[in-house]
């Protein structure tokens, strides 16, 4: 059954196939929009968009377009129904597809969302009432977190910044050790703890 809840002033769509939208991940939709003031022009990239809730709430205030991507049909779906909701379906783009293969080569964003899942998966017993795909982020809970930064890395536009969702200042501090990093591609800027999790800045490097 299809349930609605307030998001910012957003009104945002789901059911218990996707991930129920959680307030505290505002936090993440603001940390973008004031990104957003100071980078370059282009539309902002968000991965691992569920039901497209922090992306439409980070462009919210501009007149920026936004590209979703997400592999749940279902959720894109949502992002979808949510984007014509938010009166922005001419200016959201929604790709179904796997993070590796969703975007051009040539494609770049000046301001990227991520959002994967990363809750180790022999933790992923304690959240019964959310659905596996959504939160199960392999054996240390950083998979799928690891490939949002291979497509960081690519796509990235110079000036560019990124807010990566991850669940502790431990698995930042892992992924610190990641090529993109040690190569001098992505600078990892800022690291802010929020309620459940923490929230990560990611620069292109120079």
């Amino acid at each position: 059954m299809t349930e609605r809840i307030a998001f910012g002033p957003l009104a945002i769509a789901f059911d218990d196939r996707v991930l129920r939208p959680r307030e505290w991940t505002a936090a993440q939709s603001q940390w973008a929009a004031d990104l957003m003031a100071a980078a370059p022009d282009g539309p902002v990239l968000e991965l691992c968009a569920g039901a497209g809730h922090i992306g439409l709430l980070a462009v919210a205030t501009s007149d920026r377009g936004l590209v979703c991507v997400d592999a749940n049909p279902v959720a894109c779906d949502f992002a979808r129904a949510n984007a014509v909701a938010a009166g922005m379906a001419d200016r959201v783009e929604v790709r179904e597809g796997r993070l590796e293969t969703a975007l051009a080569p040539d494609e770049q964003f000046p301001v990227v969302i991520a959002d994967p899942p990363w809750v180790p998966r022999d933790q992923t017993s304690q959240f019964p009432e959310d659905p596996l795909t959504a939160i199960d982020g392999g054996s240390d809970g950083l998979d799928v977190a690891r490939a949002c930064l291979s497509v960081i890395a690519a796509h990235l536009a110079p000036g560019g910044s990124a807010v990566l969702q991850l669940g502790t200042h431990a698995q930042a501090d892992v992924l610190r050790s990641e090529a993109c990093f040690t190569d001098g591609g992505l600078v990892m800027t800022e690291v802010r703890q929020q309620e459940r999790g923490v929230l990560v800045r990611l620069d292109r490097g120079h």
